[in-house]
């Protein structure tokens, strides 16, 4: 899995980073190849009164089509935003991968041919 993670605060940085990579492992690792660049974006926006909140951006592709799944989760706890997004991710990312799956085996209408069959008048 590639994954290509920002955070606005540098004094979060380190330990953020190790802790969004073992989430991100965790909820998309099963799906292997199937998973292609990973981006996450952490910033702080303004919320409710002087408070700032945190949000927590991901995209997620999926392959070998190259759709691009997005999520996004907002709290002013940073680590419930980060588990948020990467929950919801995860959800997404096994949603695309099941009506994929049941459109590729869903039956298909073969055509043998027209026959018709001429019945002679009395």
């Amino acid at each position: 899995m590639k994954f290509d993670v920002r955070i606005e605060s540098e004094d979060l940085k380190g330990a953020l980073k190790t802790y969004i990579r073992r989430r991100l492992h965790f909820t998309l690792g099963r799906f292997g190849a199937k998973l292609g660049r990973v981006r996450v974006r952490v910033e702080d926006i303004p919320g409710a009164g002087d408070s700032l909140d945190t949000s927590c951006r991901i995209q997620a592709e999926l392959l070998p089509a190259g759709r691009i799944l997005r999520q996004e989760a907002v709290d002013r706890n940073l680590y419930i935003a980060v588990d948020l997004a990467t929950e919801r991710i995860g959800r997404s990312f096994e949603r695309s991968l099941v009506s994929a799956r049941a459109v590729s085996s869903a039956p298909r209408e073969t055509s043998i041919g027209s026959y018709s069959r001429k019945e002679a008048l009395p």
